[in-house]
């Protein structure tokens, strides 16, 4: 992997223009901004395969079923979208999300919506693609608790619909129940979990998507550099950067904790994984689709208002200030990102029943 401070400088000269400040909606050249746009960025494909586990109708189903289900965890009241609701754009829209017992996660569930999309996942990139991001709550002892694989596999079997459908998703392997497919079933479903929106209007080629407003703000966004870490089709998530390249990120962000929390522990980020020095404080840069719906932000959740997190970025990463018309104008372009979530995902699956002798969890 590239060092963060390598490549956040080789995509900033890439991609970043000389400006500091945006053009007047009159001054803007439609056609020839589009074609900057479509040079860094991509429209949103329909759905994100993977070779290693092929997409399929029944397969897609049942990780849908999967992720709503609060039974794949200890307490049976947790599920995958307790967290990452799909009515609220994939996010629980807290700080740090409550899990087993009430207990408060370290880090801010970030969206599901277009993650299959990104390079790595969670913060901390410590899964490379949304099947394996998919083993991880599910046996957190502070999310959903379960003690292990096994124990998700035997509660999974105890319902026959259950059974006989990944039998129907995975056929040609001679265990298709395991804990590795229900895995690949979560991940099938958000493989499907994109948000097409104006934007992706834009990319396509309909120069008039974006109102002169919005198109000003696309150009703050490149003046500024904001594409040098939010690139790619899902406007971010392709790459691990330093939070806070000019200052330390938790002084930026110190006036916003609250007077109930007066302190926040500084999160080292993939340091924690690698034990790598170079890698202290550097966490995932983040997907801007549908940034105006996925608050609070950053990885501890401690800025609620999307004005104050771009401010914030811009002054941790690149020592700028950003004045209030082009504030206005980058919250016009935000509004475009914001897109439409499938129709048939936001609807509540019908989940097998469970037989009457499986053991209840006990809640001692």
């Amino acid at each position: 992997m590239q060092k963060p401070r390598t490549l956040f400088v080789s995509l900033f000269m890439a991609g970043a223009l000389a400006l500091s400040t945006a053009a007047t909606a009159d001054e803007i050249d439609r056609q020839k901004l589009q074609e900057q746009a479509q040079s860094l960025f991509a429209p949103l494909p329909e759905k994100v395969d993977n070779p290693d586990n092929p997409l399929s109708d029944v397969k897609v189903e049942l990780g849908k079923m999967l992720f709503y289900d609060p039974r794949l965890s200890e307490s049976g009241f947790i599920s995958c979208n307790s967290c990452h609701n799909l009515a609220t754009y994939g996010v629980d829209n807290l700080p740090t999300s409550l899990g087993h017992r009430w207990a408060l996660g370290p880090r801010n569930s970030p969206t599901v919506l277009n993650a299959a999309l990104h390079s790595v996942q969670f913060w901390d990139g410590r899964a490379a693609d949304v099947e394996e991001q998919a083993q991880g709550p599910i046996l957190n002892p502070i999310e959903m608790a379960i003690p292990d694989g096994d124990a998700a596999v035997e509660r999974i079997a105890s319902m026959p619909e259950y059974v006989e459908l990944f039998e129907q998703a995975f056929p040609d392997e001679p265990e298709s129940l395991s804990y590795d497919n229900v895995a690949n079933a979560i991940g099938a479903f958000e493989r499907t979990l994109m948000t097409p929106d104006r934007f992706d209007e834009f990319l396509k080629g309909d120069a008039d998507a974006l109102s002169d407003n919005e198109l000003a703000g696309l150009q703050v966004f490149l003046n500024q550099g904001c594409v040098a870490c939010h690139a790619g089709p899902a406007l971010g998530g392709q790459m691990m950067a330093r939070f806070g390249m000019v200052e330390s990120y938790w002084e930026a962000t110190r006036d916003f904790i609250a007077i109930d929390q007066p302190t926040m522990p500084m999160d080292v980020g993939r340091f924690a994984v690698t034990q790598d020095a170079g890698d202290l404080y550097v966490f995932k840069a983040p997907s801007l689709r549908n940034i105006t719906r996925t608050y609070p932000y950053f990885h501890d959740g401690s800025v609620w208002d999307l004005r104050d997190a771009t401010q914030i970025m811009a002054r941790v990463q690149l020592g700028s200030e950003i004045n209030e018309d082009d504030m206005d104008r980058l919250m016009d372009f935000y509004q475009t990102l914001e897109g439409e979530i499938p129709a048939d995902a936001l609807k509540l699956p019908i989940l097998p029943s469970s037989r009457v002798d499986t053991p209840r969890p006990s809640h001692e």
